[in-house]
Formats: structure tokens, sequence, C-alpha cells
């Protein structure tokens, strides 16, 4: 009775970024002004693929499923990493909601990733076997696909949380980053980990490894295939449509696997937490961007959606 009054009264505080409050203030500005160009920039995507019927392919689909959870995602992090640069991390965070914020943090960018790999395996369809393109990507088989990637995340993101939090903490709960991530956590439990460490490693190659192994042998047939194609155009509209893509995956799965797929003995807390904010702050923002300005269907419609929403 004595150990479960204990879990219940232990909080964690976040490390903040530095002594200095001028610093904060400008991490707090530049921070909040990515998180509302991702939460703008990723609603505009998302609206513009459901108002548009020229949009609403497998491709657009997949695309408006990853600016839903990129939404979801940064939002998970945002909002107190926001309040804690503000008052220096002097807002404690309780172990349940520390548990939850972990818990949503893995399963969104999880489902986040798998979603990066299902996007590449559609293109590879669409350039290899445009003629079939609709009968093998048919709905029910793109709406299997996003929730087997949530369905998927769940799970992992389930045993993970579960497992870390049932890690005895003791001493002091001072988190060296800016949200309740899986190794700064781990760091601060005072049992064994042998376990969650095995843990963290299998979801980091279901997630990490095995996705990216796919999007790269897919992008190898890709390619192949654009170089078949006789016209220049055709030939630089399927280079275009694939190089957003394969920005975003660069960004999200090297920067993800920088901190994750390495032994846990050797993270650097204060690097960790730098190259947290590319795939928490920085991708959110640039995903939309970086979709919007290299395909010219997207922009087009956005226009006509637009165009439409002035006139009325």
């Amino acid at each position: 009775m004595g150990d479960e009054n204990q879990t219940i009264e232990i909080q964690f505080h976040f490390h903040p970024f530095s002594p200095i409050l001028e610093v904060q203030m400008f991490l707090f500005v530049a921070f909040l002004l990515m998180y509302t160009g991702s939460l703008i920039g990723n609603a505009t995507i998302f609206l513009t693929v459901w108002a548009e019927r020229s949009l609403h392919s497998p491709m657009y689909f997949f695309l408006a499923n990853l600016a839903v959870l990129e939404i979801f995602y940064s939002s998970t992090v945002a909002p107190l990493a926001l309040v804690n640069l503000l008052t220096m991390g002097r807002i404690p965070i309780s172990f349940t909601g520390c548990g939850t914020q972990m818990f949503f943090f893995v399963f969104l960018g999880s489902a986040d990733c798998i979603l990066l790999g299902i996007m590449a395996y559609d293109r590879f369809v669409a350039i290899q076997d445009p003629l079939h393109y609709t009968l093998i990507m048919r709905w029910q088989l793109c709406a299997q696909l996003a929730i087997g990637a949530l369905v998927l995340g769940f799970i992992l993101a389930l045993q993970l949380t579960v497992l870390i939090f049932h890690l005895p903490f003791c001493g002091h709960n001072k988190i060296t980053h800016f949200y309740c991530d899986v190794l700064p956590i781990l760091r601060l439990a005072c049992g064994d980990t042998r376990m969650q460490e095995a843990m963290i490693f299998i979801a980091s190659v279901l997630v990490l490894t095995i996705p990216f192994s796919l999007i790269s042998i897919s992008y190898i047939f890709i390619v192949a295939a654009i170089l078949k194609i006789h016209s220049a155009e055709g030939r630089h509209k399927a280079f275009s449509t694939c190089s957003s893509h394969v920005t975003v995956v660069l960004l999200q799965y090297g920067c993800c696997s920088l901190i994750y797929l390495r032994p846990s003995s050797s993270y650097n807390p204060e690097v960790g937490r730098v190259v947290s904010v590319v795939y928490t702050f920085v991708t959110p923002v640039l995903n939309p961007l970086i979709y919007s300005m290299r395909n010219k269907e997207l922009k087009d419609a956005l226009n006509k959606v637009m165009k439409r929403h002035l006139l009325n």
C-alpha cells in the first residue's frame, strides 16, 4: 500500500532548455510559430483533400490521413512544452499524465512512420502498374492499411508504456527533455531495464527499420519504372510526385533513427532533446509546405477551394 501511494505521488519535472529567460522566450516564440504553422498547414491539406473531389484518390487519402496524424502528434507534445518554456520548467507532470503523453507520442509517431511506408507502396503501384492502379489500391484496401497503421502503433505504444511505467522510480525525477519520451524516462528508473530496452529495440525495428527498408526497395523499383517513361514531362511529373515524399521520409526516419536505433546506454540527453525538436516541431510544419510546394495538383485544388469560398 505504501509503494502504491508513493507511485501515485510521483511527479516529473522538465529541465529547461536554458537557465536564461531570454533564450527560453525566444524558443517559446519559435516553437509557438512552428506549432501554429503545423496546425494551419496540416488542417489546410486535410480540408482541401476533403473538399475537392479531384483529390479523392488513394494518394491524397493517405496524405490527408498523414496530415491528421501530424496534428494530433504535434499536439501531444507542443502545449506542455510551450508552458514549460514560459515557466522555466516549473510546471510538473503527474505520473499518470507522463504515461499518457508517452503512450500517445509513441502511438501517433509509430502510426506516422508506418503510414509513410504505406504511401511509398502506393506511389510504387501508381508508377509501376498505372493501368491496374485503381484495381489494386481499392478503397477497402486503403482503409485497411490506414487502420492497420493505427492498430500496430496502438499495440506497440500500449506495451511499451505499460512496461516502462511498471518500473520503480526513485531519487530525482527531473527529465532532461521537454516531453515524456521513452529513453529519458527509462534513465530515471532504478530497476532492471533490460526487458524495456529490448522492447524499445524491437519497436524501433518494426516502426523504423522495416518501413524504411520497404520504402528503399519501393523507390528502387520506382526509379527504374520512371526511367522507362519516354516522355521527359512524364518523368519530371513522376519524380516531382515522389521527391516530396522522399524529403519527408529522410527527415522523419533520419532523426528518429539517431535516437532510437542505438544502444540506450549511448543515449545523450542534450543531443536527444535537440534532435527531438526536429521530428516534433520542425517536421510537422515542413510536411504541408513540402507537399504543397512540390505538388501541382494540390496547389491547383487549394486555389479552387479558396476561390469557391471567396465567391460565396
